[in-house]
């Protein structure tokens, strides 16, 4: 079996690892953090992101290299090329970590996004252009935001002052505001052989700016939403000549799908395929880059899955209640920071709702 090294060595490479052990896989990681949660399961290589030497070292013996974050430089992933297989190919990256580029891309592949002025490079254009998207936006800044950083919401003058005089250093994009009924999330896993298999579209709700809860309805095959989903981000995968799992987030409008974001990785939406699918996310992605077969993708059980942010919950209050299932990160606990998540699996999405709704109360939220 394989020997694959994972950049990036939190909780997504922990349970790619998780996943792929089972299959007789060896993992490796690399990353700047010595306490980094994938540490307990597969070698870890201390270093920086843009060490290129310490990096062409460390996949000089994996024979196969894939990542758990999106802001690996793309200069190094492709540096990494001339040593190792990299999968997915360094290409998604470049899209995915530029906001003006990605949404750019989105366009190009016939993909409604939100409008959207860029560049911004004065507070006099910052002005206008507010005024332009409709008196309400948000700055961002069009690199390394992520869980609600590197954003502002501007509803006036005032608003776009404080913003500028706070990130006007940055490279910014503005955004207009989606009145959106509802958030989901795509996630799909595509072969090297062109195959592609979309997980159940799944509706996610944020709070803070950062993930709470997610939600995969039963049954969800053959709804006109999800096909309409999966056919957008089967075809983004086409275009980049994509292998492993890409998660897209969509604003549902209606009966509109509108991108709001591209993820070249499993994705935190997706924790609860590991509880409520025959293959998760994570063994989908494994598979996919190791060549091993690919098949449907099948949810078995209604599931939802609750974030745990900044404090450590009672694992016996919590397993207390019938269905669920905890996963902890070993993460010191602090504020805003995902320390793991429960997933609730029921027969029913009204028992499991039931279940969610009471154990929300008593897994921590501290922001």
């Amino acid at each position: 079996m394989s020997h694959i090294g994972v950049i990036g060595a939190g909780q997504l490479g922990r349970m790619l690892a998780l996943a792929g052990l089972p299959l007789g896989h060896q993992f490796s990681f690399y990353d700047p953090n010595p306490l980094s949660p994938a540490r307990s399961v597969g070698a870890l290589t201390v270093g920086a992101f843009d060490d290129v030497e310490r990096l062409l070292s460390f996949v000089d013996d994996c024979d196969v290299v894939t990542y758990e974050f999106e802001n690996v430089p793309v200069s190094v992933a492709e540096a990494l090329t001339e040593r190792s297989i990299v999968l997915p190919n360094p290409s998604a990256l470049r899209f995915s970590q530029h906001r003006a580029t990605e949404k750019q891309f989105l366009q190009a592949n016939g993909i409604e996004t939100a409008p959207f002025v860029y560049p911004v490079p004065t507070v006099e254009v910052l002005l206008e252009a507010v005024h332009q998207l409709g008196g309400t936006a948000i700055l961002k800044t069009c690199t390394l935001g992520y869980d609600g950083k590197g954003q502002r919401v501007i509803r006036n003058e005032e608003d776009a002052h404080a913003a500028w005089k706070d990130m006007g250093e940055a490279e910014l994009i503005l955004e207009g505001v989606v009145p959106f009924d509802r958030e989901v999330s795509l996630i799909a896993v595509r072969a090297a052989n062109g195959s592609c298999y979309s997980f159940p579209l799944t509706e996610n709700v944020h709070r803070d700016g950062i993930l709470r809860r997610s939600t995969a309805h039963l049954p969800s095959a053959g709804y006109a939403l999800q096909q309409a989903a999966a056919a957008n981000v089967h075809g983004l995968m086409d275009a980049l000549h994509y292998v492993g799992v890409l998660t897209v987030e969509f604003f549902v409008v209606g009966n509109r799908l509108i991108a709001n974001e591209i993820a070249p990785r499993v994705h935190n939406s997706g924790h609860w395929t590991i509880d409520g699918c025959y293959t998760s996310q994570f063994e989908a992605h494994i598979r996919a880059i190791t060549g091993l077969p690919l098949h449907p993708i099948k949810q078995h059980t209604a599931a939802t899955m609750i974030n745990i942010v900044g404090s450590l919950p009672d694992p016996q209050e919590v397993l207390n209640f019938s269905g669920t299932h905890l996963h902890l990160y070993d993460k010191a606990p602090r504020r805003g920071r995902k320390l793991g998540h429960v997933t609730i699996c029921m027969d029913d999405d009204y028992e499991r709702d039931a279940v969610a709704a009471q154990l929300e109360a008593c897994v921590p939220w501290v922001v």
